[in-house]
């Protein structure tokens, strides 16, 4: 690290300061009156961001640590009295020394409280299905059609806000638009989440209408939202504690349609656990639901008796072989249903894009299974309702921030084991 990086720092860290006359007395004897850094170190000092070695010398022309450099950041982080121009350099380099300044203990998230206090991030989606479900009018395709092709656009905006150091207040806005049809496209915005975050040391608490997600299978049982509270504590064992209400409607066809016609929200409690110490890991779960809608879906229950209920156990693990290749598999059961009530999931990754890095690419493979009575609301683009079968796909990233993902499922229903039901997926976001 040589003299020029010490140089951009005390250069941009003065420009405020450029136009008034310095003050500040010299305390270095080897930086002398005529050196063109001469002011600009004198102020520094002076507002205790440099100290030099002790012995009066600067030392401006010697390599410095990475350790050294994080001290001077630190110090300038700490100062509220800059430009605007002066926050955006040192938000990069306490970006670019995050690692050092967090050993000396201090966050980066320090400097962003002193930054605006609501920050907004966002995403423009497309996504495009070709459906093809055999003989099941009405279900997933339109009335008298086998096939379905749809086209949707998304804008999400995900602004955060701060209360103090340790909560944030944080939602997300949807705003759906359906393209399949020329005509009369419609579209709805809605408040998709809102909620309270606290995060302190091995211990988060989320509480409003939040994100609900099956870690632990990696989101073969659920991936949607509900209304309520969640604690998460431990460091390599964590454990998560959930409790509200959600809302049927976003659960798949079966679930979906008895909730509209008896109960639109179940009540729900959750635990999870996860262990991910290193290469493997490991994860647990139950889930029970309450509502008067499973007692309408058909193919719950074989008795008279029909439960209201949903115990759901499930257990996830993976194991990553190297920085490309990774194995991961899950199991879901709900004890209350008679039908259709397990799910199972096995997939092979290979490396896998990333969004902020172009040029980084994935592939993976898989084999699913999802009973309806069993997975809700699974995370996958190309879910069906209560099928079985082989998936491939893969992903790209040709420019920063921007993601583009394609894949294709090929199986069959499960209560008509001969109908084919086959999926092809695509997706371009950008994100902002």
């Amino acid at each position: 690290m040589k003299k020029t990086l010490v140089s951009a720092l005390t250069t941009a860290l003065v420009v405020g300061a450029a136009s008034t006359t310095f003050a500040a007395a010299n305390p270095f004897s080897d930086v002398p009156a005529d050196h063109w850094a001469y002011d600009a170190v004198s102020q520094l000092a002076a507002d205790g961001v440099i100290e030099g070695y002790g012995d009066t010398t600067f030392r401006g022309n010697q390599n410095i640590t990475r350790y050294e450099m994080a001290q001077m950041i630190a110090k300038a982080m700490a100062k509220s009295d800059v430009s605007a121009a002066d926050k955006v350099l040192i938000d990069k380099l306490a970006a670019e020394f995050s690692d050092e300044l967090n050993n000396l203990g201090v966050r980066v998230s320090n400097l962003e409280r002193n930054a605006d206090m609501v920050k907004w991030n966002g995403e423009a989606r497309y996504r495009y299905w070709s459906k093809r479900v055999e003989d099941r009018d009405g279900v997933h395709n339109e009335a008298g059609k086998d096939k379905q092709n749809t086209d949707r656009l998304k804008l999400r905006l995900e602004p955060t806000a701060e209360v103090n150091q340790n909560w944030h207040v944080k939602a997300r806005l949807d705003a759906d638009i359906n393209t399949s049809k020329d005509t009369g496209a419609t579209g709805d915005v809605k408040l998709a989440r809102v909620y309270a975050q606290g995060d302190y040391k091995n211990f988060q608490v989320k509480l409003g209408k939040q994100a609900l997600f099956s870690t632990e299978t990696n989101g073969l049982v659920l991936d949607d939202d509900f209304s309520g509270a969640q604690v998460t504590f431990g460091k390599d064992l964590k454990t998560t504690l959930e409790a509200g209400r959600w809302d049927l409607d976003n659960a798949d066809y079966a679930v979906s349609t008895a909730a509209a016609a008896k109960d639109s929200a179940a009540n729900y409690q959750g635990i999870m656990l996860n262990y991910a110490p290193n290469k493997l890991s490991l994860g647990a779960g139950y889930r029970h639901f309450g509502s008067d809608a499973f007692t309408k879906v058909a193919s719950y229950n074989n008795s008279s008796s029909k439960s209201d209920d949903a115990n759901i156990w499930s257990v996830g693990a993976g194991y990553r072989f190297d920085r490309n290749w990774n194995l991961e598999g899950a199991f879901a059961k709900n004890d209350e249903a008679d039908n259709y009530n397990t799910a199972h999931n096995i997939q092979l990754s290979y490396k896998g894009a990333d969004r902020v890095n172009a040029g980084t690419w994935g592939l993976y493979g898989a084999y699913r299974y999802l009973g309806e009575n069993v997975a809700f609301a699974p995370t996958y683009d190309t879910a069906l309702n209560n099928t079985k079968g082989w998936e491939v796909g893969a992903d790209y990233t040709p420019f920063h921030n921007v993601y583009t993902a394609v894949s294709y499922f090929d199986g069959k229903q499960l209560a008509r084991s001969d109908k084919d039901a086959k999926v092809l997926f695509g997706r371009v976001s950008f994100f902002f």
